[in-house]
């Protein structure tokens, strides 16, 4: 299917992406918040600058974009543009290398980090496995 958008009109939608402060990141928020859960949110003082972090726990959560990051998992992380296919596939792969370096750098520190992906947050709840890990530090 052809892109609706002239090529100037998609650069300027591309360029208005955030990068903090996202629904996904926000949904995730509240929710920990509703829990009664105190945490830290892109914590510029480690590596990668987590977007949840709790210092209590040593536990670090990036909250990772389906398309941005490649998400293997899902129809939008395995999807490409049809146009410059090139150009994205290097840049998703940029991201999932930095995404590996950042955290096996955090592991080496001591930090357990968490991945969690937008398609998880669709359904409106936190991954069992990052609740498990909390319950588990508390």
């Amino acid at each position: 299917m052809a892109d609706i958008f002239t090529p100037k009109k998609r650069r300027s939608i591309m360029q208005a992406v955030r990068q903090k402060g996202t629904t996904p990141e926000q949904t995730l928020t509240e929710k920990l918040r509703e829990l009664g859960y105190r945490f830290r949110r892109n914590e510029d003082r480690l590596p990668g600058r987590p977007d949840v972090y709790f210092p209590w726990a040593k536990l670090v959560v990036f909250v990772h974009g389906c398309f941005w990051h490649g998400h293997a998992g899902c129809r939008k992380g395995r999807s490409r543009p049809k146009t410059r296919r090139r150009y994205w596939e290097e840049k998703i792969s940029r991201n999932q290398r930095r995404d590996r370096r950042v955290a096996r750098s955090l592991r080496e520190a001591g930090y357990s980090v968490y991945t969690v992906w937008e398609c998880e947050l669709r359904k409106g709840q936190i991954p069992k496995r990052l609740l498990t890990r909390l319950a588990n530090a508390r």
